[in-house]
């Protein structure tokens, strides 16, 4: 059965997205920041730190969460999340996928998506950027779905 205690997902979600928020904004460094972008592995291996970080982060205040609250979280479940959550966040975090992503909707599916991703004062970046947006709002969206797979497999 794939249901679960109808508890788990929104407590997981709250957790996840809170150390988001820190791991994203005030753990990682200035060169992850300015650096995770870049070709070649100088930009790959900065990236990989942050979100390295970053779901360790996350891992913790789940952790936490559950202890806290004696939610059964299956631990398989949380590992498959925050793997596919760490995929997803190092792929947007390259930079020119989530742009290359962008442009491509703009010009198939939701005309004007790669201007927007192109909005904004770039020496204020990246936030206040239309790629700033795009990049914290595909986080979240996949906040949700992470969240959805730690809460698969318990049992209610």
């Amino acid at each position: 059965m794939l249901g679960a205690d109808p508890i788990v997902f929104p407590a997981v979600f709250a957790a996840l997205y809170a150390a988001h928020e820190v791991g994203d904004h005030w753990l990682q460094t200035h060169g992850q920041a300015c650096g995770k972008g870049a070709p070649g592995w100088s930009g790959r291996l900065l990236c990989a730190r942050h979100v390295a970080t970053l779901t360790a982060v996350k891992a913790a205040a789940v952790a936490l969460v559950a202890l806290v609250l004696a939610l059964p979280v299956n631990p398989y479940a949380l590992g498959v999340a925050l793997a596919v959550d760490a995929v997803s966040h190092y792929w947007a975090d390259r930079r020119f996928t989530l742009l290359r992503l962008a442009d491509w909707l703009g010009r198939t599916l939701i005309h004007g998506k790669g201007e927007f991703a192109r909005l904004g004062d770039g020496a204020a970046a990246p936030t206040g950027t239309g790629a700033y947006a795009l990049d914290q709002s595909w986080h979240v969206g996949w906040l949700f779905a992470a969240a959805l797979l730690a809460s698969l497999g318990v049992s209610a």
